[in-house]
């Protein structure tokens, strides 16, 4: 089959071509082992999966070494999973490889993770409703609404429960609340956590079920869990894409699925990026998709997959009194190990609307963080060009502090599906970070020294 080159990316490709003719053809570090892209099972509802040309695989890709190279790969509307000195890892299928090879790069197909079975057999054509052997201490959608149930029962004088919206599907989207009083809109400053927002990347949902338990069942006992929560309110939202997680999970093997479910006008391909739909400077600089078959498709405009919209008007809903009162949010991710901050739509460090000392800020925060759980810190924008991502939504259109957290592994072992033996480790791996970042939010700047300039009667 001829590689597709969609229109509207003639510029982008030519510069890919050059980019990739200038490449080694020889990679320069090898990976660890095959990253798991697991496409064990054909999607059978919708035409977005049925062709084998349109399944989703990993593939090591020789040559990028450049952010610029790397960003023009990534237009091509391939997805980006690890970055290594000449090479990446992506996820795309068979037919965007071939475009790739076609323009000059050395392209090598990673083995899948083995087709999983069920841990319960169904019946012939039924769903499966859990994940495989192996992966079982995951939480699937309806186990972790029915914990975050027994917490808040357990727990009714610092958790509550709001339903803030619902998913294209249908399922109820979630935002836990923990605070002291936690039924009163106290004056105290605001954390966001967000999860989930790519189908495949199921550890993050864990990640929120861990904070849930450990600030929850450490209030009282551990002084600095205590003094947070007299002192903050926290807001976590456990699962932004709950339609995808589910999908990926139905055949009883993994999909390798990013996106969301909604159905796309004009096409049979199904599928928001999430994370590519923030209203700030959506699709404007190559660092996104606007073909809805691609990984990074970033919508039909912004803000337009109804996840996307619910999360944004919960944030803006905590303006109060024309300030907003949440100061600083982590959208968890998988993987790489990686502590990244605004900007991703631009390689300027401070970019449109950021100040040197914002900058600093941002900067000496994520370095500080990442010191305590081994992952590495920088811009965005050092990996590849992205626009459209919820940090700089968060950061260029409400002014919060916003990072992105890549969890575990750095690369291979298991890819975007390690097994559930790591969920405990590596979700308390984030525990020192995550309360050194609660602990700031007061006043962001002091970790620059400024709190007296920026933070003056706080």
């Amino acid at each position: 089959m001829r590689p597709r080159i969609r229109g509207g990316r003639s510029t982008v490709l030519a510069a890919l071509l050059s980019l990739a003719l200038a490449a080694p053809i020889t990679a320069a570090q090898a990976l660890d082992s095959p990253a798991g892209a697991a496409a064990g099972a054909t999607a059978t509802d919708g035409a977005d999966r049925t062709h084998p040309d349109r399944q989703p695989h990993q593939y090591e890709v020789t040559g990028p070494a450049t952010p610029a190279a790397r960003t023009a790969l990534a237009a091509t509307g391939v997805s980006i999973d690890e970055v290594h000195a000449r090479s990446v890892v992506i996820t795309a299928d068979r037919t965007q490889a071939g475009t790739l090879r076609q323009l000059g790069y050395q392209v090598r197909q990673l083995p899948d993770l083995p087709a999983a079975s069920p841990a319960t057999p169904a019946a012939p054509g039924a769903r499966v409703k859990d994940f495989p052997r192996g992966y079982t201490g995951y939480h699937t959608y309806a186990e972790a609404t029915k914990e975050i149930d027994t917490l808040v029962a357990k727990y009714p004088a610092i958790l509550s429960k709001q339903v803030i919206g619902t998913s294209h599907e249908g399922r109820d989207i979630l935002a836990l609340k923990l605070s002291k009083n936690v039924a009163k809109d106290e004056n105290e400053p605001e954390v966001l956590f967000t999860a989930h927002q790519h189908a495949r990347e199921h550890l993050t949902v864990e990640m929120a079920l861990y904070l849930l338990g450990e600030l929850t069942s450490k209030y009282g006992s551990d002084p600095r869990v205590t003094k947070i929560l007299d002192s903050r309110e926290i807001w976590i939202v456990p699962d932004l894409n709950p339609d995808g997680g589910e999908y990926d999970i139905a055949s009883g093997s993994f999909r390798s699925w990013r996106k969301n479910r909604q159905p796309n006008a004009g096409s049979s391909e199904v599928g928001t990026d999430l994370n590519r739909n923030w209203d700030f400077k959506w699709g404007c600089c190559n660092g996104s998709s606007d073909d809805p078959g691609d990984e990074t498709y970033r919508g039909a405009s912004p803000a337009s997959a109804p996840e996307v919209q619910v999360v944004s008007k919960f944030v803006r809903s905590r303006i109060v009194g024309g300030t907003q009162q949440i100061k600083a949010a982590i959208d968890f991710h998988t993987y790489s190990e990686l502590v990244l901050w605004p900007f991703g739509f631009t390689n300027d460090p401070t970019g449109p609307g950021m100040t040197q000392d914002e900058h600093d800020t941002f900067a000496t925060l994520g370095k500080k963080m990442a010191a305590t759980n081994g992952y590495t810190p920088e811009q965005s924008s050092e990996l590849y060009i992205t626009d459209g991502a919820i940090d700089d939504w968060l950061w260029g259109d409400q002014k919060i502090f916003a990072y992105t957290f890549e969890m575990y592994p750095s690369s291979g072992h298991g890819g975007f599906y390690p097994k559930d033996s790591v969920i405990a480790k590596e979700t308390a791996r984030n525990r020192e970070a995550v309360l050194q970042f609660l602990e700031t939010a007061d006043c962001v700047y002091r970790v620059i020294g400024k709190e007296g300039q920026y933070c003056k009667g706080r």
